[in-house]
């Protein structure tokens, strides 16, 4: 469903992403993981067809991404780095203007802008514009644009961050169910218990390369202690001047 044979990106002299090839079963849920800077954004926006690669090979949902980019966009749900939206419209014109784009019949437009708004708990902004709104609140809504139109595949970057505890459980509920039901993800995330308790399979990036990649069966210890040996150990400081006696 998602696979890329030496993916490389380059901007001048500085290689974001060096070689990286991978593959997605249908119905899995892929973690991406690894330090800030790593490539993992860059590495979702080549998947996606929002960055052409310096070299290498995509092919998403049966179409590669280079060639036949609009077949690809019709297919997949993006929540990116950015989030994606215009400042001076709605929450709910938000996903009005992606049920248009996507030319969902107005009745299943309505129902499912209504289930995730509730899924979501957008209820309280759905008519705040997005300028005006929390990161949380703007990334939720960008999620849901993502969902909307029934994605084969969804690319997540950083879905659980600045989300709330009570929205982060509905998400992973929901993310859990639709693989299930046959839908691909492919997230990245520095929430590790997060990744570990919904994905399937895990990679760890570092400088721009992949240096580790399991199936969650196959993990033998908790994903935190793997990634901190593998991707970066955490450092051990003590403020001893941050004290009050």
């Amino acid at each position: 469903m998602i696979s890329c044979r030496n993916l490389t990106k380059r901007f001048g002299d500085f290689t974001a992403v060096n070689g990286i090839s991978l593959s997605v079963e249908r119905g899995a849920i892929c973690a991406c993981l690894g330090p800030n800077g790593a490539g993992k954004s860059t590495t979702v926006k080549m998947l996606t067809g929002l960055l052409a690669p310096t070299s290498g090979d995509v092919t998403v949902c049966g179409h590669k991404v280079t060639v036949d980019a609009i077949d690809v966009k019709k297919n997949i749900g993006v929540l990116p780095e950015d989030l994606g939206l215009f400042e001076d419209l709605s929450i709910e014109e938000h996903l009005r203007l992606t049920a248009d784009i996507y030319g969902l019949p107005a009745a299943t437009a309505n129902d499912r802008i209504e289930d995730l708004i509730s899924a979501l708990r957008l209820g309280p902004a759905r008519r705040t514009f997005a300028g005006r709104c929390s990161h949380g609140t703007r990334k939720k809504t960008s999620l849901a644009m993502a969902l909307l139109p029934n994605p084969q595949a969804l690319f997540l970057d950083e879905p659980f961050e600045a989300i709330d505890p009570v929205t982060s459980k509905a998400m992973r509920d929901i993310l859990v169910a639709a693989a299930r039901r046959g839908v691909t993800v492919f997230l990245t995330s520095h929430i590790l218990p997060v990744a570990q308790e919904i994905a399937t399979q895990f990679l760890i990036i570092r400088e721009g390369k992949i240096v580790w990649q399991a199936l969650a069966a196959d993990l033998t210890a908790p994903l935190e202690e793997t990634y901190f040996d593998i991707a970066e150990p955490p450092t051990h400081g003590d403020l001893t001047w941050l004290a009050h006696s």
